[in-house]
């Protein structure tokens, strides 16, 4: 498994990952994002976005389905990141059964009310926060 920023990655490469999937905001994860590749090939993404001061949003979280079992990783290597970027708190919405399972395994704790965030305003899921140590 190997972290890139994504804008660092060749066009060609980011163009080839992007036309794997329709659920990604090209211009959001080219500006604030990062990719992870297996085996030289991209399947999986990610934005860890700075909302205040040591606070940061998981966003836009993507993973292959053929490399879905390795999310666990992935998500761990995300909070080393958030600490590298000097996070108190890392916000995660999931809106599916599976992720919250995960994140609850991960100490993640569910949020009563959490970021208020435009884009996820009306959106039916959960909220998460990781205290990060």
């Amino acid at each position: 498994m190997k972290l890139k920023i994504a804008r660092d990655v060749p066009k060609e490469k980011m163009d080839q990952f992007f036309s794997t999937t329709d659920q990604l905001n090209k211009d959001s994860l080219l500006k604030e994002g990062y990719v992870v590749e297996f085996a030289g090939k991209i399947k999986a993404c990610f934005e860890l976005a700075s909302v205040e001061d040591g606070v940061f949003w998981l966003k836009q979280l993507y993973i292959a389905q053929e490399e879905a079992q390795k999310l666990p990783v992935l998500l761990e290597t995300i909070i080393v990141l958030a600490k590298s970027k000097e996070a108190k708190k890392v916000y995660v919405f999931s809106h599916q059964p599976v992720v919250d399972i995960l994140l609850g395994s991960l100490q993640f704790y569910p949020q009563k009310e959490a970021l208020n965030v435009e884009p996820m305003k009306n959106k039916q899921g959960n909220w998460w926060a990781y205290e990060v140590s």
